[in-house]
């Protein structure tokens, strides 16, 4: 009776243990609802790999991960002198290590905490986080003050689009060099394996560590099913009422209850980034149906997505299914569509 993640143990550790053997200085991240997974079962999985930094999204996660993984612990959630940021538990704080993305904040952090280690967030074109170059020589000048301060990096958050980094990571990183910054390790996101060695022959004196997630706990979708299971089945002859806005059947056929709902992210759709004319129409498409009163929902039965009846509810889904289509039983499971970093399972499965 739940929306489950079953995992196929085997075939998800060997992904794991081969996507850690060919990125070298791997940063696995741990963030938000753990890719569906759970923030303790990550924290796990990357001591289990042998990794020496784990990376969460933010300071209020730390208390899951730390008691599971015991080594370095980076927040990628840029450091600031108010919130969760100086709540941090003193039994971890030699552990974390902040991210750190306005010169101002350096000193702030310093005078809180002289041996704070920290990554300084350069600037990109992603323009979510980070310093200018003349913030970066500014901070450089900071540390350089500060003796006790443990700088560990310069951190990139570039966008998700591969195969068009390099020039931008070129010119950022001759940055870092000309601010003359005692550190030798580069922090990064959304490179692919191709830049990633073009700039390590480049950088010889440089460490370039990718932090990954999505293609690390995600990266073999093949291990993963997500099911929901038949809790109920109404036969409905054209016409007839249900749900809770009493809606009428459009033609005879089946209503069937189905776990999932609101609560687990069923129904709750995140804006796309493709742009594509195919993407266009196909946002079209659904637009047409929700006005006609179907909405595509992402339960499958028989290898084809059916309607919702209505909308979701909150921990359950009313689907349309017509005359001729097999009817499941009670108790069977139908196979569900989800976005894993949007959804809340009720079980997770490992074999």
């Amino acid at each position: 009776m739940s929306l489950t993640l079953t995992v196929d143990g085997d075939r998800w550790r060997r992904h794991l243990r081969a996507c850690a053997d060919a990125t070298p200085g791997l940063v696995p991240v741990a963030k938000g609802n753990g890719y569906g997974f759970g923030l303790g079962r990550l924290a796990r999985k990357a001591g289990w790999l042998g990794l020496d930094t784990l990376a969460v999204g933010t300071y209020d996660e730390l208390p899951e991960v730390a008691g599971r993984y015991d080594r370095s612990l980076l927040v990628l959630t840029p450091w600031r002198p108010f919130g969760a940021a100086l709540d941090v538990d003193p039994a971890i704080a030699r552990r974390v290590v902040h991210t750190v993305s306005r010169t101002e904040d350096v000193t702030d952090l310093l005078d809180r905490q002289p041996d704070a280690r920290f990554v300084l967030e350069r600037e990109t074109s992603m323009l979510r986080h980070g310093m200018t170059a003349r913030g970066l020589w500014a901070a450089a000048r900071e540390v350089a003050a500060r003796p006790g301060a443990k700088v560990e990096g310069v951190a990139l958050h570039l966008p998700l689009a591969h195969g068009a980094h390099l020039t931008e990571v070129r010119r950022l990183v001759n940055d870092v060099v000309a601010a003359e910054l005692p550190l030798e390790t580069i922090w990064v996101s959304h490179l692919s394996a191709a830049e990633l060695g073009e700039l390590r022959s480049a950088y010889p004196d440089l460490t370039f560590r990718p932090r990954v997630g999505t293609d690390l706990w995600l990266g073999d979708r093949g291990a993963l099913r997500v099911t929901a299971t038949v809790l109920d089945v109404h036969e409905v002859e054209r016409g007839d009422s249900y749900g809770y806005r009493h809606r009428t059947a459009p033609k005879a056929g089946h209503i069937l209850v189905v776990s999932g709902g609101t609560a687990h992210g069923i129904g709750l759709e995140a804006p796309t980034g493709d742009a594509s004319i195919k993407a266009r129409a196909a946002t079209l498409a659904r637009g047409g149906l929700d006005a006609a009163g179907f909405v595509r929902s992402p339960f499958s039965i028989d290898g084809k997505q059916r309607l919702f009846a209505e909308p979701p509810h909150m921990q359950a889904s009313m689907l349309f299914l017509p005359h001729g289509a097999r009817v499941p039983a009670v108790g069977d499971e139908v196979d569900v569509r989800v976005r894993y970093t949007a959804t809340a399972f009720d079980r997770v499965v490992l074999s």
